[in-house]
């Protein structure tokens, strides 16, 4: 969760009191967040620097990412002051400023919106604030400004209206803020490029064919998103009037972006809360909106739902009285079952009833709600049947002297199949659609590449090596909904200077002894190929394993077996076991042979 650092001394003056650590951390439990660090009598702070409070916030709190949002909502929660009535000024539509969107951006970042803060007035610690949320919500709800882009621009030194365009790099001169130097779009990347700060951005759009650019009524480039703005326009202690230009690549977190910015700082314009709209015309679809919409969302909400999942008995009175202290708008519905809830603009994290319940758990104090007990019967869990074999099987292992290995259930699709000489028929494997890296392409269709990747990152060990593993892999199948399945599977894998087969094959059969499946012998016939075998500890019975000669390049010829199993008279290949190809160790770079047995462990269910 983000942690915001406010003035102690500031806070304590807009909350109207003096509270001790204990009072104010016992404030903040009772609203739900937390007071991570005072820094008043820490002996590290330098003695010129106030004393500040590091406030851990919940992550869905975007509206509380800045010391206003912080202050207004303890103020509310406290009822020292209502909810603020955010609003737009009275503007005709046509002096609005204007935002024109051009069909090139739909390659780059096709959407925008844009504000203006009219008479503000700043001081240091608000204008610190004010970038200070830019930077919050572009790490945040913007995910490193890919989402969303703020720019801001002192109005008086730009005229007018206003275009968002793509041009090629090539095209685009500008003096970047804080240089005195013009640059164009190319040299920028090279310029920016070792900037601790600004690099970590380039990469939205180096290998774009053109970048999007704001302009004002000259022809002069404000902003280059989502990457800097331009000195010509910077806002400083001094700026009267603020315009906020936003691009973004999602709709939703850019209208959520432009409500929370204009919200929280337009309490310092000289008509606090009223913000001076902007005109948006888009040339993608030919529509014009204004932004910001600050458009309050209301949602009815049922009375029994709320009490019976707080344990309360409260009226809707009473609870439209809790809600208030929670920033919202509430009064009883004309429905007595129900009650009017108005979601301000600033909380886009209400979604449904249970976020309303929740805040309506909070202003009632969650210590103060009633405990009960269920009054239905009490249940005990059990595990499922094939966790519980998986379990019984590792145990085995475990008393037989093998170590239980968990590696990740996705890899590359060549440690899958190309290195286990296997071939991919496209109807096996379910692959992921934007792996982050070549390691991780695949959900594993076998445990193997785990095993023997394990035992590659082991070889310092003294050997021999003998590990398993107990796990899901994944297979695709059009039968099911999602159209995968998950299968649980055991393998193991011995790695020594010897190969070990008879030790892998000693293990299976404890393993299968163990789960009371006796071995068989069997007698191929020579018309059909059926299999037919009897039972050497008990002829009168059927059911029990055998293993039987096989030709695959995944294990070295000769000495490579499958597993099979009748159960309930039924016949069913369930893995394999062998001393693995040398061109399978060389893949992994193992310099040892390895035997290895794997077995589909859901057959004996």
């Amino acid at each position: 969760m983000p942690t915001i650092n406010v003035d102690k001394y500031r806070l304590f003056e807009e909350l109207g009191e003096q509270f001790t650590e204990e009072s104010f951390q016992q404030l903040c439990f009772d609203f739900g967040i937390e007071l991570d660090k005072d820094t008043e009598n820490d002996p590290s702070r330098p003695k010129d620097q106030r004393p500040e409070l590091a406030i851990e916030i919940p992550a869905n709190r975007y509206d509380m990412l800045c010391f206003e949002g912080i202050a207004m909502h303890l103020n509310i929660f406290r009822g020292k002051h209502g909810t603020p009535n955010w609003k737009l000024s009275g503007i005709p539509e046509d002096k609005l400023q204007t935002l024109t969107i051009t069909k090139e951006t739909e390659q780059v970042r096709p959407y925008a919106a844009g504000a203006i803060l009219r008479n503000i007035k700043f001081t240091q610690d608000s204008y610190d604030s004010f970038i200070s949320l830019q930077d919050k919500l572009h790490q945040n709800l913007a995910r490193q400004r890919t989402l969303v882009a703020i720019g801001t621009h002192d109005l008086d030194t730009i005229q007018g209206p206003f275009t968002y365009e793509a041009l090629p790099p090539k095209d685009i001169n500008f003096v970047p803020l804080n240089q005195t130097k013009k640059i164009n779009g190319e040299e920028l990347m090279s310029f920016y490029e070792n900037d601790r700060h600004l690099g970590r951005y380039l990469h939205i759009l180096r290998d774009k064919p053109v970048y999007p650019v704001i302009l004002d009524a000259n022809r002069e480039i404000c902003s280059l998103p989502p990457i800097i703005n331009s000195e010509r326009s910077k806002i400083t202690l001094e700026t009267k009037n603020v315009f906020i230009d936003m691009t973004a690549t999602d709709q939703t977190k850019l209208d959520i972006v432009c409500n929370i910015m204009v919200a929280m700082f337009s309490q310092y314009c000289a008509e606090p809360f009223t913000i001076e709209p902007v005109k948006v015309v888009s040339e993608h679809n030919g529509t014009t909106r204004i932004t910001p919409s600050l458009a309050a969302r209301t949602m009815d909400v049922e009375v029994d739902y709320l009490n019976q999942v707080t344990g309360l008995g409260e009226s809707p009175e009473s609870i439209c009285k809790l809600l208030s202290k929670m920033a919202y708008k509430a009064e009883p519905s004309s429905d007595p079952k129900f009650v009017k809830v108005t979601v301000p603009p600033t909380r886009a994290d209400v979604l449904h009833p249970c976020d309303v319940m929740e805040d309506v758990a909070i202003a009632y104090g969650f210590n103060s709600l009633p405990r009960s007990s269920p009054n239905r019967s009490v249940t005990i869990g059990k595990p499922l049947m094939i966790n519980k074999l998986s379990d019984i099987v590792r145990t085995e292992c475990a008393m037989a002297g093998w170590i239980e290995v968990m590696p990740l259930i996705l890899c590359s699709h060549e440690e899958n199949f190309e290195w286990l000489n296997r071939k991919d028929d496209g109807t096996t494997a379910v692959k992921l659609a934007n792996p982050r890296t070549v390691e991780y392409q695949v959900a594993r269709t076998s445990l193997l590449p785990g095993l023997l990747k394990t035992l590659s990152e082991n070889k310092a060990m003294k050997l021999p090596l003998q590990i398993i593993e107990a796990a899901d892999v994944v297979f695709k199948d059009e039968s099911v909904e999602r159209k995968a399945r998950n299968e649980r599977r055991w393998a193991a894998a011995y790695y020594g200077k010897t190969s070990g087969f008879e030790i892998v094959h000693g293990l299976l059969d404890r393993v299968m002894t163990m789960l009371k499946v006796a071995f068989v012998t069997h007698e191929e016939g020579l018309e059909g190929k059926s299999i037919d075998y009897t039972v050497k500890e008990n002829p009168s019975k059927s059911d029990g394993y055998f293993i039987q000669e096989i030709d695959e390049p995944t294990f070295f010829k000769g000495r490579a077996a499958a597993i099979y199993v009748r159960l309930g008279g039924e016949l069913k290949r369930i893995g394999e076991l062998g001393v693995l190809h040398p061109t399978v160790l060389e893949k992994f770079d193992l310099r040892y042979p390895v035997s290895t047995l794997e077995i589909n462990l859901e057959v004996f269910l």
